[in-house]
């Protein structure tokens, strides 16, 4: 299994930056220094797990064992997205952090104010990509819909959270300030996680699923079902990445993380291990990536790169 994460990423990371490249306007373009600083940060060197994921689950739901065509565009919408979260999550007025991917934030190399018009301008180009997708209207309008709910403040979809917070990213760093200095509980980190982490990675899948189906349709298809079974997927998957996240914050120095080690202790930051401890924390995931695999039962073999890239995000350790 850990030959075939190894290439799942190496592959996938080659084919989100090539399709970033293409969609990108190169450091040459005018004005070049919001083009300069909205390449500074997506070329950081990043994983890329959004967009293999979305990836890897069109291609499982195509069913062909091949990528459909033009996926890739759709996994580099949503990378430029989780990085527009990235540059306003690291301005001063949020986290505050001068370190991301192991390179200066975006505020740090171009300042705050061609920051936060990066982050808006990558936001603008994800939809707009997305929108120019080579995919059916009705799977183009459906990822559309998909994705600006898992972005925003949780409004247009009941979710699965029982606090009553649909996933949304925005929604969730709301609640994330609001309860800095809170004693956080199991309830509060529970919904910040699934919202400020874990939407993006759902919808990541989901989009992905979309896009997949939209691709070779089929007679008789149950695509509600399956779409219902990423979504489980995703959000135990989504929720146990930023558990174990948290795991590495206290537990990593800053050159192994790549950002600021610390930092959720230092503020008083609502995570899974200040609440549960480390050690369960770590139980906890485990039992979250088994709950992921058995919503892929009903795909088979088909499913093993999904599942491989799951066991992946609760190994990491960076």
């Amino acid at each position: 299994m850990e030959s075939l994460v190894k290439s799942l990423l190496a592959s996938g990371a080659q084919l989100a930056d090539a399709s970033l490249e293409r969609l990108l306007p190169s450091a040459e373009t005018l004005p070049v220094s919001i083009h300069r600083a909205m390449r500074h940060s997506v070329f950081a060197g990043g994983k890329r797990l959004r967009p293999i994921l979305c990836m890897e689950t069109a291609r499982m739901v195509a069913g062909t064992g091949e990528l459909p065509a033009g996926v890739a565009e759709l996994g580099a919408a949503l990378e430029m997205l989780h990085t527009y979260s990235l540059i306003h999550d690291d301005l001063p007025a949020l986290d505050n952090d001068d370190l991301r991917r192991g390179k200066p934030t975006c505020h740090v190399a171009y300042g705050e104010a061609i920051a936060i018009l990066a982050g808006d301008a990558l936001q603008t180009l994800a939809f707009q990509t997305i929108a120019q997708l080579s995919a059916p209207a009705t799977s183009v309008v459906e990822i559309l819909g998909e994705v600006a709910i898992a972005v925003g403040t949780g409004v247009g979809r009941s979710g699965s959270i029982d606090t009553g917070l649909a996933p949304g990213m925005i929604g969730g760093q709301v609640v994330d300030i609001e309860s800095e200095g809170v004693a956080p509980t199991a309830a509060l980190v529970e919904t910040i996680h699934r919202a400020k982490t874990g939407a993006l990675l759902t919808t990541a899948i989901v989009s992905g699923g979309l896009y997949g189906l939209g691709s070779k349709p089929l007679a008789g298809r149950n695509d509600a079902e399956i779409i219902a079974r990423l979504r489980t997927f995703g959000e135990k998957i989504g929720l146990a990445f930023q558990i174990v996240d948290d795991i590495l914050d206290m537990t990593q120095s800053s050159a192994e993380l790549g950002k600021t080690a610390g930092k959720d202790a230092a503020t008083i930051k609502a995570t899974w291990p200040a609440v549960h401890g480390i050690e369960q924390s770590r139980r906890d995931a485990d039992r979250l990536i088994a709950e992921a695999y058995a919503a892929l039962e009903s795909f088979g073999s088909s499913a093993d790169p999904l599942k491989s890239l799951a066991q992946y995000l609760t190994t990491r350790t960076h």
